[in-house]
C-alpha cells in the first residue's frame, strides 16, 4: 500500500477518513468501514441509516414546529418561575454537602424529600445502591412513562468557594507534607439533580392541574462521577417500562444533539509486596515502583496502539506515604474509553497486560478489578428535534451583567477568552461524520433501552474546564441558578410534548427499534460484579428504610492483604566476591 493507505488503529485507512469527512459534502449516504462494529456505527455514524442523517448535513435546519404551545406547558414552566427559591435552595444545599460517590447520604435524601413533598412514592435502594431511588407520580391512564435522572455526586479536590473567581478552597485540609482539597461540585451534579428534580415536579404539577395521563419516574443516581449508579440499575432491571427518557448536564452552552461518546472500561489494579527501610531497600518488592512502571508503560500505548477516538488516563489512589516506609500495597486506577464496547475492552486488555509486565519487573503481586463499564451513547434525532424546538420557543437564559463580570474573571483566571455566559441556544446540528472520540457517561447504558433526550445549558462559561474548581464556583451563583433554572424550563416543556404528543414520541420511539435491532445490548460488568459500596450511616438506613448489607452483597468485603516474603536474592556470596581458600 502507498502511504496514504496506511491504516491507524482504528482500522481505518487514511484515505477512508478522508472520504468520511468528505461525507457530508458529498451527500454519501452509508460508510462501508464502520459497519465491523454496530455499536459504533449506530451511535456515532448516522450515515449508516439514511432515515436519520439529513440528505444534506451541511445545509442541514432543525424543524421549529415541533414544540408547541399548551396550557399545561405554561403551568409547568409557570410552577418552576413559582419555586425557583426552593429549586435553587435544593441546589445549594447539595452543593454544601458535597459528598462522594456512593456516600451522597445527605444529597440524596433531600432531593428524595423534595419529590416526596411533590407527590412522588419513593423507593430506596434501586439496584443494591442504597443512596439511589425511584421516585414515581402517575395520573390517569398511566401511559405513556417519562423517565428523569438525577445526579448528586461530588469530586474530591474541587472544593471553592462559590462565587469566588480566583481559587479558593472551601475546604482545605492542612498537611503540611501533603496538603489537600475538599470534594466539590466540578461537575455541576448539585445543579443537574436540582433541575431534574424541579423539571419532574414541574410536570407532574401541570398533569395534575390540566388531568394529563402518564407517569413520571425519576431516578436518583449514585456515583456517575465513578461510572457506576445507571450501569448497574439497568443491569438489575431498574429503568425496564420506559417510553423516553430525558437527560441533561451543565455545560458551556445551550444546545441539544443526538451524537455519542465513548464505552469505558474502569478498573482499579492492586499490587502486593513486602515492607522495606529506605536505608535498606535490598529484597523489598516494591508496590510503589509497580505502579509508577505500569503507569509508564500505558503511555508507550499511545503511540501505536491508541485510536483517534481513544482516551486512556489513570490516578495513583495508594502509594507510598513517606520516602523511607515501602508499602506492602499500593493501587493505580485506570479508565479505558473508545468507541465502542469491542474496543474499550481490546484498550483494557492492553493495560491489563501492562499491569502483568510491572508486576513481573519489580516481584510482586498484582490483582485487578471491574469497577465500571458503560456502553458509548445512542442519541435520538426526533428526540434531539423536539428538544431543541423547545430551547427555541423557552429563549436562552438571561445572564445579569454582574454574571457576566463574574464569568469573565473566571475565564480570566483559566487564561481563556473573556466573553462570559452563552446567552443564546446553539444550531442543532448534525453529529460530525466521523467520531473523534471524547467523554463518557452512564446514561449511556439508559440509553439502549429507551430513546434518550440529552441537552445542555451554558453552566460555566466557555473556555473553563469541567471537572474544575472553575466550575464549582459557579454551580452555587446566581449565573449557576440562572442556568439550572433554564435546564428546568426545557426537560419539564419537552417532557410536556411526549405527553400531549404521541405522533412525536412514536417517531422517536421506531427510530430507536430501526437503530437497535441489529445490536444486542449487554452489560459490560460481568455476572460476578462486586458493587463498589460504602456502608451508610445508621441515620440514613432508618430513614430509608433500608437494612444492610443489601440482598447479594457480602459485608464486610474480602480484604486485600499482601502476605508476601522476601524475594529470593540466590546463595550468599563470600567476602570479597573470591573463590574460597582450598
Amino acid at each position: 500500500m502507498c502511504e496514504t493507505d496506511h491504516l491507524d488503529s482504528s482500522g481505518y485507512s487514511r484515505r477512508d477518513l478522508l472520504g468520511l469527512l468528505g461525507m457530508a459534502g458529498a451527500g454519501l449516504a452509508v460508510a462501508p468501514v464502520l459497519t465491523g462494529d454496530p455499536a459504533l456505527a449506530a451511535a456515532s455514524d448516522l450515515a449508516l441509516d439514511p432515515n436519520t442523517m439529513p440528505a444534506d448535513p451541511v445545509n442541514y435546519e432543525a424543524p421549529t414546529n415541533l414544540a408547541v404551545d399548551s396550557p399545561a406547558k405554561d403551568s409547568a414552566v409557570s410552577w418552576i418561575d413559582r419555586q425557583a427559591d426552593r429549586i435553587a435552595g435544593l441546589n445549594d444545599r447539595i452543593w454544601e454537602y458535597a459528598e462522594p460517590s456512593l456516600a451522597e447520604w445527605n444529597s440524596s435524601w433531600a432531593e428524595a424529600q423534595f419529590l416526596a413533598a411533590n407527590g412522588f412514592r419513593i423507593e430506596w435502594g434501586a439496584g443494591g445502591m442504597p443512596t439511589a431511588f425511584v421516585a414515581t407520580f402517575s395520573h390517569g391512564t398511566g401511559r405513556p412513562v417519562i423517565g428523569f435522572s438525577g445526579e448528586y455526586d461530588a469530586l474530591p479536590g474541587l472544593s471553592q468557594e462559590k462565587g469566588n473567581p480566583k481559587h479558593s478552597p472551601l475546604v482545605y485540609h492542612h498537611d503540611p507534607y501533603a496538603p489537600t482539597y475538599g470534594f466539590g461540585h466540578g461537575c455541576g451534579h448539585c445543579a443537574l439533580g436540582a433541575a431534574a428534580a424541579g423539571a419532574a415536579a414541574a410536570t407532574a404539577a401541570a398533569m395534575r392541574a390540566r388531568n394529563l395521563d402518564g407517569t413520571i419516574k425519576f431516578f436518583g443516581s449514585t456515583a456517575e462521577e465513578q461510572l457506576v449508579g445507571k450501569s448497574v440499575a439497568v443491569k438489575a432491571g431498574v429503568y425496564r417500562g420506559l417510553d423516553a427518557f430525558v437527560d441533561w448536564h451543565p455545560a458551556t452552552g445551550n444546545s441539544t444533539s443526538w451524537g455519542s461518546g465513548n464505552a469505558m472500561y474502569s478498573v482499579a489494579f492492586h499490587f502486593l509486596g513486602t515492607d522495606g527501610h529506605g536505608g535498606s531497600p535490598l529484597a523489598t518488592r516494591s508496590t510503589q515502583d509497580a505502579v509508577t512502571a505500569m503507569a509508564m508503560l500505558t503511555e508507550f500505548l499511545r503511540e501505536s496502539d491508541m485510536a483517534h477516538t481513544a482516551r486512556m488516563h489513570h490516578a495513583i489512589r495508594q502509594a507510598g506515604q513517606a520516602p523511607n516506609v515501602f508499602p506492602t500495597l499500593s493501587s493505580i486506577w485506570y479508565y479505558a474509553r473508545e468507541g465502542s464496547p469491542a474496543r474499550s475492552k481490546i484498550l483494557m486488555d492492553k493495560i491489563v497486560k501492562c499491569a502483568e509486565a510491572a508486576a513481573l519487573a519489580t516481584n510482586t503481586r498484582m490483582e485487578y478489578r471491574i469497577m465500571g463499564g458503560v456502553w458509548n451513547m445512542l442519541g435520538n434525532k426526533r428526540g434531539a428535534e423536539l428538544m431543541h424546538a423547545n430551547m427555541t420557543q423557552l429563549g436562552a437564559p438571561t445572564f445579569s451583567e454582574a454574571d457576566q463580570r463574574f464569568g469573565k474573571a473566571l475565564q480570566k483566571s483559566n487564561g481563556s477568552a473573556e466573553t462570559g455566559f452563552s446567552d443564546k441556544i446553539n444550531d442543532l446540528r448534525p453529529p460530525a461524520p466521523v467520531f473523534m472520540g471524547g467523554g463518557s457517561t452512564d446514561v449511556a447504558d439508559i440509553s439502549w433501552q429507551v430513546p434518550t433526550i440529552s441537552m445542555g445549558t451554558a453552566h460555566q462559561p466557555g473556555g473553563t474546564k469541567n471537572h474544575s474548581w472553575h466550575h464549582t464556583a459557579t454551580a452555587a451563583s446566581h449565573a449557576g441558578h440562572v442556568s439550572m433554572l433554564a435546564a428546568a424550563k426545557y426537560l419539564a416543556a419537552t417532557t410536556i410534548d411526549l405527553l400531549t404528543q404521541p405522533t412525536i414520541l412514536a417517531e422517536m420511539k421506531e427510530e430507536f427499534h430501526r437503530r437497535t435491532s441489529k445490536i444486542k445490548w449487554k452489560s459490560m460488568l460481568p455476572d460476578d460484579y462486586q458493587l463498589p459500596l460504602y456502608e451508610p450511616p445508621k441515620w440514613f438506613l432508618e430513614r430509608t428504610n433500608q437494612s444492610w448489607p443489601p440482598r447479594g452483597v457480602t459485608w464486610p468485603p474480602r480484604r486485600v492483604v499482601s502476605t508476601e516474603s522476601a524475594p529470593d536474592l540466590g546463595p550468599e556470596l563470600p567476602p570479597f566476591n573470591l573463590p574460597p581458600l582450598e
